[in-house]
């Protein structure tokens, strides 16, 4: 049963490739209540519960503590999911990608924008990289 939250909203999981995604109402390809185009298929942990979640703001909604971001020297963590797939990825190879490099599901690329709410910092290979 969803877990109530003090603004009246439900938490919400599903499992996604055998991985679990918690979140503000969850599709079964990861889209949540704030991100949920056609290409929003993409969860991320974050490295203060290692816990998957559509975007940063289900995360600060359903995880009851302050958000840490990833520090480049774990971007080998297999900290990102492709939602159409369910193929975990690292944070490495999903900096480098525009679409998921086992299925090519198109990554939305807006999320570019939304990086520093994830990662620290770049490293010089990921170029422009990108956050969900």
């Amino acid at each position: 049963m969803p877990r109530a939250l003090t603004d009246g909203s439900a938490e919400d999981s599903v499992r996604v490739g055998g991985h679990e995604v918690h979140g503000l109402p969850v599709d079964l390809e990861t889209r949540c209540v704030h991100w949920h185009q056609p290409w929003d298929v993409v969860a991320l942990a974050l490295p203060c519960c290692e816990r998957l979640h559509p975007c940063r703001e289900c995360h600060d909604a359903v995880a009851g503590h302050e958000a840490q971001l990833w520090p480049p020297d774990r971007f080998d963590a297999e900290a990102i999911l492709c939602g159409a797939c369910g193929s975990p990825m690292s944070i490495e190879r999903y900096l480098a990608a525009d679409a998921c490099p086992c299925c090519a599901a198109v990554f939305n690329p807006g999320c570019r924008l939304h990086r520093h709410r994830y990662f620290a910092e770049q490293p010089a290979s990921a170029g422009a990289a990108r956050a969900g």
